[in-house]
């Protein structure tokens, strides 16, 4: 954290929060524990209390409803408090706090780019400084270097832009596998067509998506402008590379997926990525939820034409998207789906596999139909901003998954973990 010295005139700083999500749930944790050593903070919750008497305010609600609370609280605020939001998008909250909080309190804004269970320590934390003195700033500082975070300092339109960089479309490419495996009612992990270190990456990472609250990712996708192309580019992506594959056109496929590996991940020669690969195979090989037959080993895997990955990849060449410009930005389900997709790219021989796979193998083409559908249903929803229909979609495909999360999250965090270690070692 850049500022963790006190900053002059915090005698008797009084911290608020409005609003309790599960991330509000673990910032009050930490901010109360912190109290110890921060000994003039002192923490308030609830409403009207914490508007009036609060120096620094935390909203910590969904993104959907900030504009309402805001509303509700923000013309009450105590004079020359400092103001901010833990929304995953920014606009709207920036909108509401500008609409509605007197003119003499300060904003500052948050975001901490990973989920409530995960360990914030390392982990990025944006701070923007939208409307405020350099000492409001300094006392926001010192108050969240309680997280041991790693702070990136942006405006309200860059970090809407880079979470729909990274989180959004991410989001929506495990949404659409979660609505695939429901639609053909299987739990991916009990056969034996998902096997290996990719595999327990998609598999893990989307039922650790769909044991969230639905509105965590609706908001981020609906109310974030600069979400809605990613999202729908996502899908055309999708569609138009497993048109190619049904009709067997192989060398329009190669040459497309080629060119867009050469615009994300650079030419032969002169590649993007670092010399030392993001994820190590026998680090994800540990993670499956698959349980060997009579104790004997795992099944070996099938090959697979991952049009998730490709499809991701055509997508940010699409958009001109280097996903390693985003890194100091990026979330562990992002650093993971990266990680990923560089891995099946980078693999020799490997991404030529997919693609045979592609045109020759019906193997996955039942699933891959399901995922195509999926990925233009939420792109559709997303286009005409129905946070209903999101909910209902998500909440169905929640019901399918739900008697398995409580294993799967566990090794889910456990696999982030361990992927998080393996990176601090290397």
């Amino acid at each position: 954290m850049a500022s963790t010295s006190e900053p002059p005139n915090m005698t008797g700083f009084t911290v608020g929060l409005i609003g309790m999500g599960d991330m509000g749930k673990m910032y009050a944790r930490r901010l109360s524990s912190a109290v110890v050593q921060m000994k003039n903070i002192q923490i308030l919750r609830n409403g009207h209390l914490v508007s009036r008497a609060s120096d620094y305010i935390i909203y910590s609600v969904e993104a959907a409803v900030i504009d309402r609370v805001v509303a509700q609280y923000g013309p009450s605020t105590k004079l020359g408090a400092i103001v901010g939001g833990q929304t995953s998008c920014k606009d709207p909250e920036i909108k509401a706090f500008e609409k509605y909080l007197p003119a003499d309190v300060d904003i500052v804004s948050c975001h901490s780019l990973h989920g409530p269970n995960v360990d914030p320590k390392g982990q990025p934390l944006v701070l923007i400084k939208h409307r405020a003195s350099d000492e409001s700033f300094s006392k926001v500082e010192h108050v969240l270097s309680c997280l041991n975070s790693k702070v990136v300092y942006l405006s309200a339109d860059e970090h809407d832009r880079i979470t729909a960089d990274t989180q959004a479309v991410t989001h929506a490419a495990f949404l659409s596998m979660g609505k695939a495996w429901h639609a053909t009612k299987q739990f991916p992990w009990e056969g034996t067509r998902y096997v290996g270190g990719i595999e327990n990456v998609k598999i893990n990472l989307m039922l650790r998506i769909y044991a969230q609250k639905w509105h965590v990712y609706a908001g981020l996708a609906i109310l974030n402008p600069e979400a809605h192309k990613q999202i729908a580019q996502f899908a055309k992506s999708t569609t138009e590379l497993f048109q190619l594959m049904l009709e067997g056109h192989s060398d329009e496929l190669r040459a497309r997926v080629y060119a867009a590996k050469e615009k994300v991940f650079g030419a032969e020669g002169s590649p993007k990525w670092a010399s030392k690969p993001l994820l190590r195979d026998d680090v994800l090989d540990q993670f499956s939820l698959r349980q060997p037959e009579n104790g004997g080993p795992s099944a070996p895997s099938l090959p697979n034409n991952h049009l998730s990955l490709l499809a991701m990849v055509d997508c940010w060449s699409a958009l001109g998207i280097v996903p390693y410009d985003h890194m100091i930005c990026s979330t562990p389900l992002f650093r993971l789906w990266l990680g990923v997709t560089e891995h099946l790219f980078r693999t020799p021989g490997l991404l030529d596999e997919c693609l045979k796979v592609g045109i020759e193998d019906r193997t996955f083409r039942r699933d891959d139909l399901q995922f195509t559908i999926a990925a233009a249903g939420w792109a559709e929803c997303v286009g005409l901003r129905q946070f209903e229909t999101w909910r209902e979609r998500f909440a169905v495909t929640q019901a399918f998954f739900e008697p398995r999360f409580k294993g799967a999250v566990e090794v889910g965090n456990a696999m982030i973990k361990a992927v998080l270690a393996s990176d601090e070692k290397d």
